[in-house]
């Protein structure tokens, strides 16, 4: 295993566990935002795909730890290659010129922090009910939790809203940016696509920031409710 542990901690390495863990994330990422159009859908509808999905049993606790786990790994491979390009460049720049680069290629680290408050804040709100414990795992009709019902007394709360609304719209466009750059990464990039995969991370991270901010919005403006 030696090799393995040399190769991760190689900047090359790093760069490319980094990718497939993001790429990773990524892909969680857009299933979860297509899980939340079900609140478009109504209670019963929305209850039924979370019912689903807390019956899965060990299923859900693999996925769950598998998804930490590439959470994890994607964080300590981010601290590493900070660390190898700060101790690459000991003195700053006399005069620092930035590339033609977008904003968010410029503020990975910093977005990257703010999505990891973020994340944490939102376990603490859906997945343990520390924000709003009355709404926590109350019973619909039909025995279920209620999750639709979280979800709209959630977001009918205009700081909750705003805060979320800034979160991901980071987060989408942290991990579209990250979309086109890993595959340069893996090598999976060519000249022949090369305006193609250039335009996918604002295109994809455009699409991920309206899919998730819809639903919250619409209960905010009471095209979901009660």
């Amino acid at each position: 295993m030696s090799w393995f542990v040399s190769y991760v901690r190689s900047s090359i390495g790093a760069k490319q566990v980094m990718a497939v863990t993001g790429l990773g994330l990524l892909l969680f990422a857009i299933l979860h935002m297509v899980g939340h159009f079900g609140m478009f859908a109504g209670r019963d509808a929305y209850n039924t795909y979370a019912h689903t999905l807390q019956s899965l049993g060990v299923l859900k606790w693999a996925a769950r730890g598998g998804l930490l786990a590439i959470f994890v790994v994607h964080i300590i491979s981010a601290i590493a290659l900070a660390r190898a390009n700060s101790a690459a460049r000991p003195q700053k720049y006399a005069v620092f010129r930035t590339r033609r680069t977008s904003i968010f290629a410029r503020t990975m680290t910093m977005t990257g922090l703010v999505i990891l408050a973020f994340v944490i804040y939102h376990l603490a709100h859906f997945t343990f009910g520390w924000v709003q414990p009355e709404h926590f795992h109350n019973l619909d009709a039909k025995g279920r939790y209620d999750a639709y019902s979280m979800f709209v007394m959630g977001f009918v709360k205009l700081p909750i809203l705003i805060s979320y609304l800034v979160a991901v719209t980071l987060l989408s466009f942290h991990l579209a940016h990250g979309a086109s750059s890993w595959l340069q990464t893996l090598g999976w990039r060519h000249p022949k696509y090369d305006i193609l995969i250039t335009r996918l991370g604002p295109v994809l991270g455009l699409a991920l920031a309206i899919g998730y901010a819809a639903p919250p919005i619409a209960v905010y403006l009471e095209l979901i409710k009660l």
